[in-house]
């Protein structure tokens, strides 16, 4: 496996296959051109990056052997080797050293998406079988690009049956992967959504009435941290022990687990676009937002005196409706003939509708200005209205910032954005959804006050800086310690000294840290391997994957009943994908599919033309994706070489 790229993706990337999948790892760091080409400074930066790696994978592995495997069935070694080498690009030159002739899969993770393009055209021309797994922001373009690249191994090799290829190029993009767990990080109620094999599934978090053990009946993800606020002090990592989460418990665990929270999968429904509605979507005018509420008010009074004055005309002068309304809109607009010799009544309504005349005046003129402002003001940024409350407040409008402020407001979350860069790449997507946004450095006083931050439900504070970050959540808690607080921090020793010091000095607020990194990792990984990888649900500070995996000669799936192929705290098959060719109808569209019947009955047997829909811990995915599988649960393992070694490219 090859890594290519020098962030933390690529950091947590390499530690995922070296220390979780046990595989040969070569990590592919670019270096400046203008960098010292003396081997010192060269073994200076890999003894750098040996550290991280390597603290990553320790970690890792440490995590698993205190937990005895339990809870995530992350037991045992690393296997493979980690291997460094430094080059100015990925080139031809710097792949060949890399080994991706002989290489099984290729993971392009630089930030910048031309540099990976560039690079995966090189790779796939040097090695038309291999895996490629690429980080790209943009969506649409990655569409086309695996079209692009699955098309050029074919004619590379043309007797290559691209049916054959385990997911030959894989676009993924870390921001859509970590989206789904931040936005739910910061509402609560809100699910935790993966789409997949036409189903939207929904990952529910139930509390058990107390002294009573979550429902066994339902299928149940995960168990979370016995000390729900501290969970063992590590926060729900892999370290909780036993008073951490339980992943992917069975049910003889569900019900001995009193008093636990569960977070079950509650309902499959048909998979359907949506489109932002309510005060805060849309980028439409709906005929209510032109107007205020004060405004309209006074135009319904208005029209409701003249609806009067001409019932009234009608009864005294015993003229037709019709007629009646007609003099009297006359007379409000003051184009009518004076009532000269007409009788009292007619002179007295005439005098009436010209007072509702002149109160009527200023109205129009009001609803005029205010529909003009409003069709001004459609296409630049919104002030948060002064009566906002329940909302979140999202601090960053970059490329994580962007997709989760759409994901939230899929879910139609109210959010008022904070941005110091009035050209970021986010303004426009807040502009085109009416979002409330504050132009402004959030550390400078008065800023989040005019976000409303007082009266808000959660912060979510996604800027790339984490002193940033923490400066942000402190200034909040100082004005409302109640307050939700997610904090986007990369650093896990760092996020874990924050959240222990912001739980002591505001106990009974809810303060959680999320990595885009460590969200993002155990999905690339398991795109490298080869499957496809359909979501990731974070379980506190841990990860449930899903992912589509085909029957057909699986000798831990084929020929089982469901109940039989269930592994707990590995991988459970949760669903059937009925996008695979076997099926042709899709979720949603029969009676069959509505309700709770996508749920699959326990003596279910699994056939080889089934492809199936599985929840797994990463090492129970990277068992079931064929290391693991293709010698029996039973086979031994291979000696652990857990060798570090650097390359000069």
């Amino acid at each position: 496996m090859i890594v290519c790229g020098d962030d933390a993706l690529a950091h947590r990337l390499a530690g995922e296959l070296h220390g979780v999948y046990g595989e040969r790892v070569t990590l592919l760091v670019p270096v400046r051109p203008d960098a010292p080409s003396t081997p010192i400074a060269r073994t200076g930066r890999a003894l750098a990056l040996f550290g991280r790696v390597t603290a990553a994978v320790t970690r890792t592995t440490t995590a698993a052997t205190a937990a005895g495997g339990d809870g995530d069935g992350d037991g045992g070694e690393p296997t493979g080797t980690l291997r460094v080498v430094e080059a100015a690009e990925a080139d031809d030159r710097a792949l060949v050293d890399a080994g991706v002739e002989r290489a099984a899969a290729l993971a392009l993770v630089h930030e910048d998406d031309e540099t990976n393009i560039r690079a995966a055209l090189t790779a796939r021309r040097l090695n038309p079988r291999l895996r490629l797994v690429i980080r790209l922001y943009n969506r649409k373009l990655g569409q086309h690009l695996e079209t692009l690249l699955d098309q050029a191994a074919a004619v590379a090799e043309p007797g290559l049956d691209p049916e054959k290829l385990d997911a030959a190029t894989t676009v993924l993009s870390d921001v859509d992967t970590a989206a789904p767990g931040l936005a739910a990080a910061a509402v609560a109620g809100t699910t935790k959504v993966v789409q997949a094999g036409g189903l939207l599934l929904q990952a529910l978090e139930r509390t058990p009435p107390a002294g009573e053990a979550p429902d066994p009946g339902r299928c149940t993800l995960a168990l979370l941290s016995a000390t729900a606020r501290d969970p063992a002090g590590c926060e729900g990592s892999e370290r909780s022990g036993d008073e951490g989460p339980r992943l992917l418990p069975d049910d003889r665990t569900v019900a001995a687990a009193t008093g636990r929270a569960a977070i079950t999968l509650e309902a499959v429904t048909p998979a359907a676009p949506s489109s932002p509605s309510g005060r805060f979507g849309g980028s439409g005018l709906p005929v209510a937002s032109l107007f205020s509420r004060r405004l309209r008010w006074s135009l319904g009074g208005a029209a409701g005196a003249v609806l009067a004055l001409a019932l009234a005309s009608t009864f005294t002068t015993g003229d037709h409706p019709l007629h009646a309304a007609y003099l009297t809109l006359l007379d409000v607009f003051a184009i009518g003939d004076p009532a000269v010799g007409e009788p009292t009544g007619r002179q007295v309504l005439q005098i009436l509708a010209g007072f509702v005349g002149l109160l009527l005046l200023p109205v129009i003129v009001a609803a005029l200005l205010e529909g003009l402002g409003t069709f001004r003001t459609a296409t630049t940024l919104r002030r948060p209205p002064r009566g906002l409350s329940g909302h979140v407040v999202l601090l960053g409008l970059g490329k994580v910032g962007t997709r989760v402020l759409a994901r939230l407001r899929r879910m139609d979350i109210p959010v008022v954005c904070v941005e110091s860069d009035p050209e970021a790449r986010g303004i426009a997507v807040a502009r085109r959804l009416r979002v409330p946004t504050v132009i402004g450095d959030v550390t400078e006083e008065g800023v989040l006050e005019a976000a409303r931050i007082h009266r808000a439900h959660a912060l979510l504070a996604l800027t790339s800086v984490d002193i940033t970050n923490l400066e942000a959540a402190l200034s909040a808690r100082s004005v409302s310690p109640d307050l939700r607080v997610v904090l986007r921090l990369y650093d896990d020793d760092f996020a874990t000294a924050v959240y222990r010091t912001l739980r002591t000095a505001h106990p009974e607020a809810l303060t959680r840290s999320r990595s885009v990194s460590h969200l993002a990792a155990p999905a690339f990984a398991g795109a490298m391997m080869g499957r496809r990888i359909l979501g990731a649900v974070p379980v506190e500070r841990r990860v449930l994957l899903f992912a589509a995996v085909d029957v057909a000669d699986h000798p831990l799936l084929e020929h089982r009943t469901v109940a039989d192929a269930f592994t707990p705290g590995a991988w459970r098959v949760v669903a059937l994908d009925r996008t695979a060719p076997a099926y042709g109808v899709p979720y949603g569209t029969g009676a069959a599919d509505r309700g709770q019947d996508w749920r699959l009955a326990p003596d279910r047997v699994l056939g080889p033309a089934d492809r199936v829909i599985v929840a797994a811990t990463r090492r129970g995915l990277a068992e079931l994706l064929g290391r693991g599988a293709a010698t029996g649960r039973g086979a031994a393992a291979p000696a652990p070489d857990n060798s570090v070694r650097a390359e000069r490219g």
